[in-house]
């Protein structure tokens, strides 16, 4: 049942949409892709659909791609029953993109076979009758991916999720164990459905002489590709605790070259305010455990 809280409207109570959303992570969700969808492995395509469905298993915070089998220039081969109910013992609550399995909702595991190249575990045939036919695609498995003509990294799109870059006056501050990292006026405020705002800090006023490069790199779908910095003193809460995006996607081309930081991870303070830390899936299990369902910041 969904939260319900807030102001009495006709007689009821609004709804707290984060709170709605945060229950409905729980559940398996659905959406049908409009566009054409495709998908290459070595070179060849072996995914062509204009059935593509978006689904979210139970607790994932990013869809992945389901086709009809039939639009597969694969053979799919069975490898592993999941059961019903799947076990989610000591599984966070939120799971994020990084990984394809496991999977939270009943099914079975497939390989993808194109001739002679088999991706073992890069198939999940759901039980749930409003997927039958489909096959759910490991993002990652592939080497690219094509909506319509257009080219798709890091994981499928989300198409309730938007992205703004606000210029911002106020005063940030970033510091991690009483030490400054950065420090502005000309902050860019990052904001991504629901998740935490990203403070993006000009390269002049972020401390580099306290920061070293990582080798660490992320994709996101929407902003590109990240590189990421640690603290200089090695100490291990400063391991890549921020991140740069030199050639960003056009979602965040604002923020080329400013360096953001985890609101989880350091302290920002913001016109002087310290700001909550966020629960997020980049969180700690036992973080994300204690939070209250409605302080989880999920995207």
């Amino acid at each position: 049942m969904s939260r319900r809280v807030g102001w009495v409207f006709n007689g009821g109570m609004a709804l707290s949409m984060r709170a709605h959303l945060a229950d409905a992570v729980g559940q398996l969700a659905i959406e049908p892709v409009r566009f054409r969808l495709r998908a290459y492995l070595d070179g060849a395509p072996v995914v062509d659909t204009h059935g593509g469905m978006l689904v979210w298993e139970p607790r994932r915070i990013v869809p992945v791609y389901a086709a009809p089998e039939a639009d597969l220039q694969l053979e799919v081969q069975a490898t592993e029953p999941q059961p019903d109910p799947p076990s989610l013992d000591g599984l966070p609550r939120l799971l994020g993109p990084d990984s394809f399995e496991p999977h939270t909702t009943p099914g079975v595991v497939v390989d993808l076979v194109a001739g002679r190249r088999r991706v073992p575990r890069a198939g999940f045939r759901p039980a749930d009758p409003d997927l039958a036919g489909l096959v759910i695609l490991d993002f990652a498995a592939f080497d690219h991916w094509l909506a319509e003509d257009e080219e798709l990294v890091g994981h499928p799109h989300d198409p309730f999720k938007r992205i703004d870059v606000l210029h911002s006056r106020r005063h940030v501050e970033v510091s991690l164990g009483g030490t400054v990292l950065a420090e502005t006026d000309q902050a860019l405020l990052l904001v991504e459905t629901l998740l935490p705002i990203r403070y993006y800090i000009p390269p002049a006023d972020v401390h580099r002489s306290r920061l070293t490069p990582s080798d660490t790199r992320s994709t996101c779908a929407y902003k590109g590709h990240a590189s990421y910095l640690s603290t200089i003193d090695g100490r291990e809460d400063g391991r890549d605790v921020g991140w740069t995006y030199p050639d960003p996607l056009d979602d965040a081309v604002p923020v080329r070259d400013h360096v953001a930081f985890w609101n989880e991870r350091t302290d920002i303070r913001v016109d002087g305010v310290l700001q909550r830390r966020p629960v997020t899936p980049w969180s700690t299990p036992a973080e994300q455990a204690s939070a209250a369902t409605d302080r989880l910041e999920f995207g």
